[in-house]
């Protein structure tokens, strides 16, 4: 494991010039440029003929996942603005409870001009709601934790919940390089077209690509889907910072799956894709737990993580793909549960070993981020002639970018 850690971040750098990040999408999702990397060679072609690129019947795993208005903006009586950033639910800490929530909630948050909050409670006046007459909203601090803070929301109006709250005094939260304030657009071009699960605070972007019509085009090719849901935390833009990926603390992340697509996967092994880095990660995450349960049939799977360094240790590597699967459906068959929900922290990093994913489908990610190093690793080291393809022949990159296929 010592190798894996002390894989330099520098490795994983490339000149991206500012001009090159698609600052807004294109108008029709599906004309997005499409490279293709199979087998060593590399194409290209529009997203719009993916079925022409994707092996027949292979099994596409999506992530459903949907961006909330995360971003709320108080201001103070002395005018200052301080915005808080809902994270993560902590009371109740299940996100469809919380959201659901009609007089109080607490979120994990981050603060913008935190300075100018030292106590207190924040007040914001809310009205357009549909709910009656306008309230107001209320924040305040219960206690921090280095850059995150655990806020308390309360309102005096019982008939309108937590989730109606944001869509009305939420901002959504585009990504911080985009360098440029959310639009109106954004509500409906930053989520993707199958997204249903509230919680996330990034979009799925390798999913912002697909439309009715690409969905249409591959079903007649018998590929099939699937769906999970992992909620992306803001953790997916985190730098790295330290000069080897041992100093790296990688975010946890919640995910749910259900029995049916844990089936569905043990019937399609070998040619699973994944549709985004998100959905690599919950797909990688099965096979330890599935390997926690070989080791302790009695563990509660429910209170574990996927540590980051767990893939790396080798007696965590000794059951087949199809074993792991088979025991987490004798796990929620045991339970009497229709779905497992949990939370990883992998890492994948060159010299990791795939178990469960045949295939990715991704946009172009950030120099030296654990994004890249999860492509080189799924490339076996080639993300370097992938990118200089792309900057080459003018693909566009980052959330609103293109896309690539990589077999």
């Amino acid at each position: 494991m010592n190798k894996i850690q002390d894989i330099r971040i520098e490795e994983y750098n490339y000149d991206l010039p500012d001009e090159r990040i698609a600052k807004f999408p294109l108008v029709q999702r599906d004309q997005s440029k499409l490279l293709i990397h199979k087998n060593g060679a590399i194409c290209e072609d529009l997203f719009c003929n993916l079925s022409a690129q994707i092996p027949e019947n292979s099994l596409l795993v999506f992530n459903n996942t949907r961006v909330i208005q995360a971003r709320i903006i108080f201001q103070k009586d002395t005018g200052a603005q301080i915005e808080i950033f809902c994270l993560e639910p902590k009371d109740p800490a299940d996100y469809s409870l919380n959201f659901s929530q009609t007089r109080t909630c607490s979120w994990l948050c981050l603060l913008g001009n935190a300075k100018r909050w030292k106590d207190g409670q924040l007040v914001k006046r809310v009205h357009g709601t549909g709910h009656g007459e306008e309230f107001e909203l209320i924040a305040e601090k219960i206690e921090s934790y280095g850059e995150t803070h655990l806020i308390k929301f309360s309102w005096n109006n019982p008939g309108i919940t937590f989730a109606e709250i944001l869509d009305v005094c939420g901002e959504l939260p585009i990504p911080p390089y985009l360098n440029r304030k959310t639009e109106e657009e954004d509500k409906q071009t930053y989520q993707t077209v199958y997204s249903k699960i509230k919680g996330s605070v990034a979009a799925p972007t390798a999913g912002l690509h697909f439309t009715d019509a690409v969905f249409d085009s591959l079903r007649r090719k018998n590929v099939e889907f699937e769906e999970l849901t992992l909620h992306v935390g803001a953790g997916t833009f985190k730098p790295v910072k330290s000069e080897t990926i041992a100093g790296h603390d990688m975010h946890s992340e919640c995910f749910t799956i259900k029995k049916g697509t844990l089936e569905h996967l043990l019937s399609k092994q070998g040619q699973v894709i994944a549709v985004g880095t998100t959905s690599v990660r919950t797909l990688e995450s099965l096979y330890y737990l599935g390997n926690l349960l070989e080791k302790d049939e009695n563990v509660v799977l429910e209170n574990e993580t996927i540590g980051q360094w767990m893939p790396y240790e080798s007696e965590n590597n000794e059951i087949s793909s199809e074993k792991a699967v088979l025991n987490l459906l004798n796990y929620l068959n045991k339970k009497g549960l229709s779905s497992l929900t949990t939370h990883t922290q992998i890492m994948i990093a060159p010299g990791y070993e795939f178990k469960t994913v045949n295939g990715i489908i991704t946009n172009f990610h950030q120099p030296q981020s654990t994004l890249l190093l999860l492509i080189s690793a799924f490339l076996k080291g080639d993300w370097k002639r992938v990118y200089d393809y792309a900057l080459e022949h003018d693909f566009r990159f980052l959330s609103y970018g293109d896309s690539s296929l990589l077999i």
